[in-house]
């Protein structure tokens, strides 16, 4: 029997959207554990540096990391009103031989805030993860679709032919630019360290006796327990409010990248060039049951566009953040940080799910591009017919009034575009080819050697990079 609450509202990035992984990171038993082991590494690197902390008290610490009592937390929180002291408490309960040491000259933010980084760190690292998948998907499509010329546009109207491997390549750049941003993000990424409730280490300062060398030495142990090489060199009472800004760019450069390619298959599913994968039972419309609608593609876009809708908001919290802090940032951050993620994680896993099973249709790309080539192959056919002698100016004009009608007839009647059968009456053109200036491979230009230039000089170093990193497929659920 399912356990859920139906009389309650749930998130739905954790109900339908986001991966049990990402969800995992953001929950309180990560969060609350991960408290936990701060303390843990706080005591220990006090003890290395010789303050009374036996290892008794240690090992009661390292045996309750995971085990919170989450009432009785609760209930100290209702009479405390202090969410970190709540914990304090609820730990020193599990572990009493070290109640006495448990967050020894540390301020709230030393757990909030260095939680808060470990979290992001994994976070960009599952993005990092499922980002590589989506580029290696994209290029293997990208490759396989290298030379089949198709329609571009520019201004959503008909423009020089391209291929659509080459287009493939748009998509997988946006990813790879979005990528070196998050590579960035997670190189600079550090810890608030141990900078005490307004960032001077005035606490520890006291608890060694006035020694900084000291101070500095503790705070490097306790980064390097949690895996980091640096802390923010100065802080107030929290780390920067900028890092929450900077991060929020990196998912939201994700889901701008994501809603693009998302657009672009839409407006090709409409065109029955392109869809989406679509299952075999699959529902498109409670109505009109012939319906294919691109629902995947439709729900990227509208996730990618929450994420950058978060955007706004850590902007807004770091520039509201007076002298050393203030608290307004609270309960903005609880809500953005994790929505973010879970968001963008949901992104990717459809944007995966989606090139994985795209489905193309090259007689359909065909139809449409020789519905538009013959405009196109108008200069090349002008040229040639000048190089058999023709005149340049009279060629073009006879060319300006045949495509002028052939236009009229494919917009006021409806019909098909005759501009090749009217150039191949007009004796002007009678040396021309007019078949084999139809060839489509013949306007698609260097397209099919970009992609391979692309992919082994752009893309391939990143693959090899990251050749061991890879994030589990997962359902695309509801």
């Amino acid at each position: 029997m399912s356990d859920i609450n139906h009389s309650e509202y749930r998130n739905p990035l954790i109900a339908r959207y986001a991966s049990k992984d990402m969800s995992e990171i953001w929950s309180e038993q990560r969060k609350f554990s991960t408290w936990r082991r701060l303390w843990i590494a706080l005591a220990e690197a006090e003890a290395e540096m010789g303050l009374p902390i036996s290892q008794a008290q240690l090992d009661e610490l390292r045996a309750h990391v995971g085990d919170i009592d989450w009432a009785a937390a609760e209930a100290y929180e209702k009479k405390l009103r202090h969410d970190v002291m709540a914990h304090v408490h609820t730990y020193g309960d599990a572990a009493p031989s070290a109640r006495g040491i448990i967050h020894w000259g540390a301020t709230s933010c030393y757990v909030t805030d260095n939680t808060d980084v470990l979290l992001i760190r994994d976070s960009l690292r599952l993005v990092l993860a499922r980002l590589l998948d989506v580029m290696r998907a994209l290029a293997d499509a990208a490759k396989t679709y290298r030379a089949l010329p198709c329609l571009a546009f520019t201004h959503l109207q008909p423009a020089q032919p391209t291929t659509l491997g080459k287009r493939m390549c748009l998509w997988l750049y946006d990813l790879i630019l979005d990528l070196e941003d998050l590579e960035h993000r997670l190189a600079l990424l550090r810890t608030r360290g141990l900078k005490g409730t307004t960032g001077t280490q005035a606490s520890f300062y006291a608890l060694f006796h006035n020694d900084s060398e000291k101070v500095r030495r503790l705070e490097a142990l306790v980064n390097e327990k949690i895996g980091f090489e640096s802390s923010f060199a100065v802080t107030g009472q929290t780390y920067p409010r900028k890092l929450d800004s900077q991060v929020l760019d990196v998912l939201s450069g994700v889901a701008q990248s994501a809603h693009k390619m998302a657009t672009d298959l839409r407006i090709l599913a409409h065109r029955k060039e392109c869809e989406e994968p679509f299952e075999k039972n699959q529902i498109g419309s409670s109505a009109m049951a012939y319906k294919r609608n691109p629902m995947r593609s439709e729900r990227i876009c509208s996730l990618a566009r929450f994420v950058m809708s978060l955007q706004t908001s850590p902007p807004m919290t770091t520039a509201t953040q007076w002298f050393e802090r203030t608290l307004d940032d609270s309960a903005n951050r609880r809500l953005v940080l994790p929505q973010a993620f879970l968001a963008i994680d949901a992104v990717l896993i459809l944007y995966r799910n989606v090139v994985d099973g795209m489905a193309v249709y090259p007689k359909v790309i065909e139809k449409n591009l020789r519905a538009e080539l013959p405009f196109m192959a108008t200069e090349n056919i002008m040229m040639e017919a000048v190089a058999k002698g023709g005149d340049r100016q009279d060629l073009h004009e006879r060319i300006r009034c045949h495509s002028q009608a052939a236009a009229a007839v494919v917009k006021q009647e409806g019909g098909e575009n005759d501009l090749m059968a009217r150039l191949a009456s007009d004796p002007a053109f009678a040396q021309v080819d007019l078949d084999a200036a139809l060839e489509p491979s013949r306007y698609v230009g260097r397209a099919p050697e970009q992609v391979d230039e692309f992919l082994n000089e752009v893309a391939m170093p990143f693959f090899k990079r990251y050749a061991d990193l890879s994030a589990e497929a997962e359902d695309v659920r509801c």
